[in-house]
């Protein structure tokens, strides 16, 4: 099984070869050219190879060449592109939560519920389309989600009156069904087809699409549907949001058509082309998961990023709520907080992942992360009341810096704690996590404001901070995948020293 490669990533049979790339340089002899047949006495040369055969069986073969393909940035910048057009139809309706409930003569909570649809069609689909993902790669995933996206925007455009409630309700389930084939993607597509050193900077830009989304879901909504009181009026509006979503959607797709493959020609790191030297029939789905549910270190890690995460979807729903009750009046004001938190976030994100691709200190960057959102969540709990916008600003600004930016650290944190499993599986069960608490606190969170008041509504989660805090705190820092990539370089080392140095390696093993 694919684990068993995680297995055996210190023995010799890995350090002969395993992932390696290119063979001899230039001008330099490979072990297959040396002549020491009495100090490697048992040892046969395997023509055309920098492997060989030992008595005790053959080694691995020469693995494939370790090259970067410059297309990588395409493909992660419009994977971000049309996440981020998936996030703002995800929060269009919770931005404005107020109008829509006036267009269409529903509850406050059914509008909430536009957007925890998203959280309950992810739960049951997860393992279907993580097991598409492990079984026909990245570009039908890729295909899937941006048609799905492009369709769902299309059918909102159709319920541009108000007894056609369902309609929206429609589309927006359509395009929910997108999202469980795009928030899996982030920890993959870096594997994939960024270098080792670059994995945690391309799973933050990766991410960034997501979150820019819901920026822009926030403040564009509120400028683009004004409060009238005209249903007709609020319609043309509206239809001109949809409408402009829509046509974004299909250029994507089509861009995602022409420009998105599989994989590169070459794996960019030596842990990708150590599994892609794994025979596909040597891998099982369900025993993935079972091999992945019985790691201690990343079950802890997907109740802690789902308690995170889930923090964030409900305060991201119930936002414009809980502006508004302090703030009447000020819905753009509460779309431009929204906006605070996900674009101070996604600098979060983005200086978390450099961070880590330079010092590759997970355990404690995480933790350090989810302290200081627990305290970015204290302080905008018991600012929120004072009266001062600005003072808002400012504490959303902090909270959003870090809790919006820990959701790429928990993705590349999984991917190092999980290796050699697929990326797409562990960060599909740590999203999972992620929409069952989501679903959780924006109701629980949402009963809670209406009888108790927005303080505690917010600090009901963050009691559940806390929690993931000392949650993070037992998780071990066991680096896998950063093991393997270390692995791969001491063999390129070893395949570079002269033929006379390995001969007498292999005479002192024999003495």
């Amino acid at each position: 099984m694919r684990d068993s490669a995680a297995q055996g990533m210190g023995s010799p049979a890995f350090a002969r070869g395993a992932g390696v790339s290119g063979g001899p340089e230039p001008g330099e002899k490979g072990l297959a050219n040396q002549e020491t047949p009495e100090l490697l006495e048992g040892v046969k040369q395997v023509p055309g190879s920098v492997e060989a055969e030992t008595p005790n069986g053959p080694g691995p073969v020469r693995g494939p060449e370790v090259r970067l393909s410059l297309r990588r940035w395409a493909v992660v910048l419009l994977f971000s592109c049309y996440s981020l057009c998936n996030a703002f139809q995800w929060i269009q309706y919770g931005s404005i939560n107020n109008i829509f409930v006036h267009f269409y003569g529903v509850s406050t909570f059914a509008i909430d519920w536009l957007s925890m649809c998203y959280m309950l069609t992810y739960i049951p689909l997860l393992f279907p389309v993580a097991w598409l993902l492990d079984k026909k790669g990245l570009r039908l995933i890729a295909l899937a989600g941006s048609a799905f996206n492009c369709l769902g925007a299309w059918v909102k455009l159709g319920s541009m009156k108000p007894h056609l409630f369902p309609v929206t309700v429609l589309g927006q389930v359509i395009c929910s069904v997108a999202q469980v084939f795009i928030l899996g993607m982030p920890s993959r597509i870096a594997s994939v087809w960024f270098g080792s050193h670059e994995v945690s900077t391309a799973c933050s830009i990766a991410v960034f699409g997501n979150q820019l989304g819901i920026a822009i879901g926030f403040v564009l909504p509120p400028i683009l549907v004004p409060n009238l009181e005209d249903t007709e009026q609020l319609a043309h509006h509206i239809s001109t949001m949809f409408f402009i979503t829509a046509a974004v959607a299909t250029v994507l797709f089509i861009l995602v058509i022409i420009v998105f493959r599989e994989k590169p020609l070459f794996p960019p790191s030596r842990a990708q082309a150590l599994i892609q030297l794994k025979p596909p029939e040597e891998y099982s789905y369900v025993q993935s998961i079972l091999r992945l549910l019985h790691n201690t270190n990343f079950v802890l890690l997907i109740v802690a990023y789902g308690l995170n995460t889930g923090c964030f979807y409900a305060l991201s729903t119930l936002l414009n709520r809980m502006v508004i009750q302090h703030y009447p009046g000020e819905e753009v004001n509460a779309g431009r907080i929204g906006l605070t938190i996900v674009l101070s976030g996604m600098a979060g994100a983005l200086l978390s992942g450099i961070w880590l691709d330079k010092t590759k200190t997970y355990k404690m960057t995480t933790l350090m992360v989810y302290i200081m959102s627990l305290g970015g969540l204290v302080a905008y709990t018991f600012t929120l009341s004072l009266g001062h916008l600005w003072v808002v600003f400012v504490t959303a600004g902090v909270l959003g810096f870090f809790m919006t930016g820990y959701l790429p650290l928990g993705f590349e944190f999984a991917a190092e704690l999980t290796y050699p499993e697929s990326e797409g599986t562990s960060s599909g069960l740590l999203n999972v996590s992620a929409q069952v608490f989501g679903i959780i606190f924006t109701i629980a969170q949402g009963k809670i404001i209406d009888r108790f008041g927005t303080q505690a509504g917010n600090l009901y989660l963050c009691s559940f901070l806390l929690l993931g805090t000392f949650i993070t705190v037992f998780i071990k820092a066991d680096l896998r995948r950063q093991q393997a990539n270390m692995d791969g370089e001491q063999t390129k080392a070893l395949e570079e020293v002269p033929g006379d140095s390995i001969a007498l390696v292999v005479l002192e093993s024999k003495l």
